[in-house]
Formats: structure tokens, C-alpha cells, sequence
């Protein structure tokens, strides 16, 4: 059994890959293409953390590392959320996906679009990932896991 809950909301543009990326950590299989349509929210036991993360809105940020048509986009919507009240300081990670397409954006490039650098009032993570395959969301949990710890 858990010995800590944390509640963790995951967002992003659409078609980022937010439900693949819930279900691959839920049921550690993969889900090529779902589409959300109603509300999604699934517990998922970590390294003694029982997360329950919710497919409506975040502090894992979704980021489609092919879409450099709309990393602006993502960028506005990421600045617009942060400056909410119930965010401040609140640990965010940033789940760099697509990662198995060629040529997609690095995470440092993805760091400097979504004008990371700039948020000195929290701790924040980048990792790039794979939703279809499972590649980096558990090295992803890994950190937000050990952000959770130093929180009490």
C-alpha cells in the first residue's frame, strides 16, 4: 500500500498525447490512439506514492516535440495556467513527447520555447518521452516522485 497520495493533473494541446501517456503508466500497455472526449482519471502506485492524475488539466505538461507549429501555443497555455493561484510553486513536469519521430525538437529546445529558464519561484523538469513505447514517463514520475518527498 501507498504510504502518500499526490494528486496530479496532466495537460497539454490536443493530440499531444496526454491519454496515451495515462493509460501506458496505468495499465503498461500500449494505446495508440484514443480520443478524450469525457473525463479521465486513473490511480497509479509509484515507488510508495499513490498518484492520481487527472486527464483534464495539470502539473504534467503534455508537449508534442513534433508540433513546432505550435509550441507558441503551448508556451501561452503553460504561462497562462502557472500564473493561477492554486499552481504557485508547485513542482512541474514537462513530458517532452513524441520523441521516436525523427528530427523532433530536444528538450532543450523545448525548455527555451516554453520559456522555462523564467520560472525561478518553482522547480520544474523536462523529460523527453516516448507515450507508445512507455520511454521516459517512469524517469519522469521518478523525479516528480522525489519532488513530492522533499515537499514535507
Amino acid at each position: 500500500m501507498p504510504a502518500k497520495e499526490a494528486r496530479i493533473l496532466i495537460v497539454g494541446l490536443d493530440g499531444t498525447g496526454k491519454t496515451i501517456i495515462l493509460y501506458r503508466l496505468k495499465l503498461e500497455e500500449t494505446i495508440t490512439s484514443i480520443s478524450t472526449i469525457d473525463f479521465n482519471a486513473k490511480t497509479i502506485n509509484y515507488k510508495n506514492i499513490s498518484f492520481t492524475i487527472w486527464d483534464v488539466g495539470g502539473l504534467i505538461f503534455v508537449v508534442d516535440s513534433n508540433d513546432r507549429d505550435r509550441i507558441g501555443e503551448a508556451s501561452e497555455e503553460l504561462q497562462r495556467m502557472l500564473e493561477n493561484d492554486e499552481f504557485k510553486g508547485v513542482p512541474l513536469l514537462i513530458f517532452a513527447n513524441k520523441q521516436d519521430i525523427p528530427n523532433v525538437m530536444n528538450t532543450t529546445e523545448i525548455t527555451e520555447k516554453l520559456g522555462l529558464h523564467s520560472l525561478s519561484n518553482r522547480n520544474w523538469y523536462v523529460q523527453a518521452t516516448c507515450a507508445t513505447s512507455g520511454d521516459g514517463l517512469h524517469e519522469g514520475l521518478d523525479w516528480l516522485s522525489n519532488q513530492l518527498e522533499n515537499v514535507e
